[in-house]
């Protein structure tokens, strides 16, 4: 949610910042809305002050034991010229919300300009790309070699862009979950969560979910919404809420499964695990004052760095363009794993610093130092990691000629000691 006032402070330079997003201007229109909003308010004073005066004549009339009929009457007139008044202008509130919650997060000013992921621009790169004596297979072909991934009986069962996991790759699954949770909790400083996978309207309209991407949703049969990330339920955990300063950064992690419908990914990675209506995710957010979200930001990032790092996978990180960064986020990493079966990086992470842009959706503030003044948060959030793309991951860098896969040795622990899976 955008700053009224900011808009009508610098409308021209509110455009310019809709353009970086090759979004039209919007200010014109917004004005328009809140002048009108400002009209009914201030005729409602007008007629509030009237009210008020009336009902101190009428006091005056009785207490001199004086006819107060006529000043009655007109008081009553007033009530219903104020009543109609408040719900014209609840409807331009209305209005002037439903304009503001379209519109995307402003981005900082380091976001280069571009239209898709094909412009965005690499930061840094990690680990060396191995050299196969063979040709790498895909993690599906692996999987399904082995006889430990399933893709027939998942889509029996519930359709396409779910697997079934049997057995080593079950547990690998699970070793990894654990083994993210276990390090951003026990190394990192966030604070385990474990939150509803359900949640209402305000909770996915406070980050950004709702009303725009209410398509890429599921919905229950009573109104409630399946989580798509648990940035959702964690971060609202602070809405309508004023913070003591002392309790800033707020830290928190949660591993949950994640529930997204894809509609816009027809045609896109049908084979395999790489996009599923189902997965798990460790998520981390952060909400902290506001002149060290940049900072928290870069350090999000690599908490999520080093997963990549212990699991020995090679990665490299992208700064997202200005086409490319979510509704959200004023600027966004992505961390994107090299994949060996198919010759490419691919997004494993995604971590953003979201500003005041959540907060002001959802009430999220602090008491500042002063104590008595207050300002909004700033949130962020970010993968650390997705699980499903780490097996992935895992599987097709640490494949074997003979279609065995090695364990990293921070998993092994996990798994009971074994070193490989094995058909």
């Amino acid at each position: 949610m955008h700053d009224i006032r900011s808009i009508r402070d610098n409308p021209s330079g509110f455009d310019e910042a809709l353009a970086r997003r090759g979004i039209a201007p919007a200010s014109a229109d917004i004005l328009a809305i809140d002048s009108e909003r400002r009209t009914f308010l201030a005729s409602l004073q007008e007629l509030e002050a009237r009210r008020n005066a009336l009902a101190k004549q009428i006091g005056e009339a009785k207490r001199a034991r004086a006819d107060s009929a006529s000043l009655e009457a007109e008081g009553g007139r007033l009530r219903d010229q104020i009543a109609a008044l408040k719900a014209s202008a609840d409807n331009v509130d209305e209005r002037l919300e439903a304009a503001l919650s379209q519109l995307p997060n402003l981005l900082a000013q380091a976001v280069p300009p571009g239209a898709d992921e094909a412009d965005n621009s690499e930061v840094k790169r990690h680990g060396a790309i191995r050299n196969f004596a063979f040709a790498p297979r895909q993690h599906f072909e692996i999987g399904e070699a082995l006889g430990l991934m399933d893709f027939a009986n998942a889509g029996k069962i519930a359709g396409s862009r779910f697997t079934i996991l049997r057995g080593a790759l079950a547990r690998l699954e699970r070793a990894l979950a654990q083994f993210m949770i276990d390090l951003h909790t026990d190394k990192h400083g966030y604070s385990e969560t474990a939150v509803p996978l359900l949640v209402n309207d305000e909770t996915m309209y406070g980050t950004g979910q709702l009303p725009k991407f209410a398509a890429e949703l599921f919905r229950t049969t009573d109104g409630r919404w399946l989580i798509p990330t648990a940035e959702v339920p964690l971060t609202n955990m602070v809405r309508d809420e004023i913070l003591p300063l002392s309790s800033l950064p707020l830290r928190m992690a949660s591993l949950t499964p994640c529930f997204r419908s894809e509609a816009g990914a027809a045609g896109r990675d049908t084979r395999g695990m790489l996009r599923q209506h189902q997965f798990a995710k460790v998520e981390m957010v952060s909400i902290v004052h506001p002149d060290l979200s940049d900072d928290e930001h870069e350090r999000m990032t690599r908490c999520a760095e080093t997963v990549l790092e212990a699991l020995e996978l090679p990665y490299r990180r992208m700064l997202l363009c200005a086409g490319d960064t979510g509704f959200s986020a004023m600027k966004t990493y992505d961390l994107e794993v090299w994949l060996p079966g198919q010759g490419a990086y691919r997004e494993i992470s995604s971590c953003s610093n979201c500003g005041d842009f959540q907060a002001r959706r959802m009430a999220a503030r602090f008491r500042k130092d002063d104590g008595k003044s207050i300002d909004f948060v700033h949130t962020l959030n970010g993968s650390g990691v997705a699980v499903g793309r780490a097996l992935i991951a895992v599987l097709e860098n640490h494949q074997q000629e003979d279609g065995s896969v090695m364990i990293p040795s921070r998993l092994r622990p996990y798994m009971g000691g074994l070193t490989h899976i094995a058909r």
